[in-house]
């Protein structure tokens, strides 16, 4: 393990977004989902590719809090822009569990 400063952690910007749509990535090579999430008005609505179909569904999806990074480039993925990294744990199957609030949180807030 790898370890980091604080400062170099302070530089991630973990916040709570709120998934809107989660539709089947037909263009993945893994099973994977588009995920749009809205990250409260000071962030906004953005979209990432998850491969998170192992253990969840598309509707169950909806509505759920989750945590992301919002501060990572843009990168192509296939024919969709992502524009936020998903956080998970992976599991040794190699699915992921993902993060979410043990609470309902305000969306946006930042993780610290």
């Amino acid at each position: 393990m790898q370890e980091i400063s604080w400062s170099d952690f302070e530089k991630i910007e973990l916040r709570v977004g709120k998934i809107l749509e989660a539709k089947v990535f037909p263009e993945a090579r893994k099973p994977a989902y588009i995920i749009t999430a809205d990250f409260g008005p000071e962030i906004g609505i953005k979209r990432s590719s998850a491969q998170i179909t192992e253990h969840y569904s598309s509707t169950e999806l909806i509505g759920k809090q989750i945590v992301g990074v919002i501060n990572f480039p843009v990168k192509q993925i296939g024919p969709i822009m992502s524009e936020f990294l998903l956080t998970g744990f992976y599991q040794e199957d190699g699915s992921v569990i993902i993060a979410v609030p043990e609470r309902e949180a305000e969306l946006g807030s930042r993780m610290g």
